[in-house]
């Protein structure tokens, strides 16, 4: 297990080298690396219970939605603006909690990780909690009313944000928050008309979602009634965050790892009820779980094994095949096929896929010239352009490989698909210096479509087509285009205007 120093991590951050020097001092810190889709594993609550059912010390719990009647249970009334901007909101009550210090610490660095991390840092998921007894209706629950009204312009909206001593109006609080480099999510809501905002029956702010919470309802140690909300755009990953919160933190309610339901009015009379802490159903075959990973196991071994990764397992057969029925708990949101239950680390199916078959026949004819130019090439394509709607910027590159040319994928929105985005692939090319180099990209353009003729794609005689994009200059541009007259691409020489922007000497010649 690897190893680090809070001194070690704090250089590192700051991008200093290593001065070699060890303090005595400085605590030990220990590295575990989580997978991207272990959301139980990220508090120190989860990676305890994990280590202790794979050990046999414990236990997998068993996780109850408390029952409560229906006219007493807690409500969340949603208005029909919500569907504008934050459509989704689920919620749910730890009752009898009892916080200490590192209890407290965890419960809000969970919070902290599952948005930088499945809540893609609050733009599919906001989680609000609230200390329930500051609350109105909490004597008699049935009254209490909270709501997500959307309906409200940042002017009308005033109350005291967390760790603040003053109200605040909600257009001058994101004024006020431009400066906190930790609050990096305004941009969210920032530029809607209307700001999403939950009250309580008794008007008090609990939340300003995707934002910051209200001090009103603020948790402390001396909490014991936790009241979770996550407003959302994706309700899928909603659910998967708000079992993870309550699953973890259940275990220090009064009543072990039972929680208390909310009933979720929506906008158009349909109710529903959160937390589902059902678990999921799967019976598949040995071979099933086995046949990916390439190793042999008898059906007890492989019973075994799954309970220790707390997926509760039984071996039974049919037809005289041997089978496994396994009950996935909500804190496994990461099984959904019988490939997760053995995790494959690599599958090859039928060979190398086409397209990075026909990307390496494209890669062999490339031929740097002179040298290689590093380069914003989306913002450079897209500044003068007049449609800027279909790109997708890189938002804080981790590496100027996002800005090198090659052949690879760029995104592009896509409302056809579920992420509203897609990846393509394309290939582009630079050519820089002092004389002119148009001919050289025209080179470099015939020498792949010999490349990618039939079978591949089919073009006439003369595939160059004269165009008048603004990012170019006029009459030293063409587009590419097949015998049908589809475009497959566009060449020319990059417009002064657009070198200028980008503090660059010319010519530059893009293809």
């Amino acid at each position: 297990m690897p190893t680090t120093t809070e001194k070690a991590i704090i250089r590192k951050e700051k991008h200093l080298e290593d001065d070699g020097e060890v303090d005595d001092d400085d605590e030990v810190i220990y590295k575990i690396e989580v997978a991207a889709n272990r959301y139980d594993l990220l508090c120190l609550e989860g990676l305890a219970r994990a280590l202790r059912v794979f050990t046999g010390t414990e236990a997998s719990p068993v996780f109850q939605v408390s029952s409560i009647p229906r006219g007493s249970i807690l409500q969340m009334h949603v208005k029909p603006e919500t569907s504008k901007i934050r459509p989704y909101v689920v919620c749910a009550v730890l009752r009898g909690v009892t916080f200490d210090e590192a209890r407290y610490n965890s419960f809000i660095d969970l919070q902290d990780k599952l948005h930088q991390t499945i809540c893609r840092k609050r733009t599919l998921v906001a989680i609000g909690t609230h200390d329930l007894d500051t609350l109105q209706g909490v004597k008699d629950p049935s009254h209490m009313r909270s709501s997500l009204p959307l309906a409200l312009p940042p002017h009308e909206i005033s109350f005291v944000p967390l760790k603040q001593e003053k109200s605040f109006r909600a257009d001058k609080l994101m004024e006020f928050y431009k400066s906190d480099m930790k609050l990096k999510f305004l941009h969210i809501i920032e530029n809607s008309p209307v700001y999403p905002v939950i009250y309580d029956s008794n008007r008090p702010v609990l939340s300003l979602p995707p934002i910051i919470n209200g001090a009103h309802s603020a948790i402390t140690l001396a909490t014991r009634n936790v009241f979770i909300e996550c407003t959302a755009t994706d309700l899928t990953k909603a659910n998967i965050v708000l079992n993870t919160m309550v699953t973890m933190f259940s275990k220090y309610c009064e009543t072990k790892f039972e929680v208390e339901p909310v009933e979720v009015v929506h906008h158009d009379g349909r109710k529903t009820v959160y937390p589902d802490l059902s678990c999921y159903k799967m019976d598949v075959s040995l071979s099933d779980i086995l046949g990916p990973i390439g190793i042999s196991q008898d059906e007890k071994q492989v019973v075994c094994l799954l309970n220790k990764m707390q997926l509760q397992a039984e071996s039974h057969s049919l037809k005289g095949e041997p089978r496994i029925s396994v009950s996935v708990p909500p804190t496994r949101s990461d099984i959904l096929h019988a490939r997760d239950l053995s995790e494959p680390k690599c599958m090859t199916i039928g060979g190398r896929q086409p397209l990075n078959r026909f990307s390496d026949k494209i890669r062999a004819e490339l031929i740097f010239t002179e040298k290689s130019f590093v380069a914003r090439l989306q913002e450079l394509v897209i500044w003068r352009a007049e449609d800027k709607s279909k790109a997708v910027i890189i938002a804080n590159p981790r590496t100027s490989e996002f800005e090198i040319f090659e052949v690879g994928d760029i995104v592009m929105l896509d409302s056809s698909r579920d992420v509203g985005a897609s990846n393509n692939r394309r290939l582009a090319a630079l050519y820089c210096n002092r004389v002119s180099g148009f001919e050289e990209i025209m080179g470099l353009v015939d020498s792949i479509v010999k490349v990618v003729r039939a079978p591949h794609v089919n073009f006439g005689k003369n595939y160059y087509v004269p165009t008048d994009e603004p990012e170019f200059f006029p009459k030293r541009q063409c587009k590419i285009v097949t015998s049908d007259g589809k475009q497959v691409g566009y060449l020319g020489i990059v417009h002064a205007e657009v070198l200028r922007k980008f503090g660059t000497s010319g010519p530059l010649h893009f293809g």
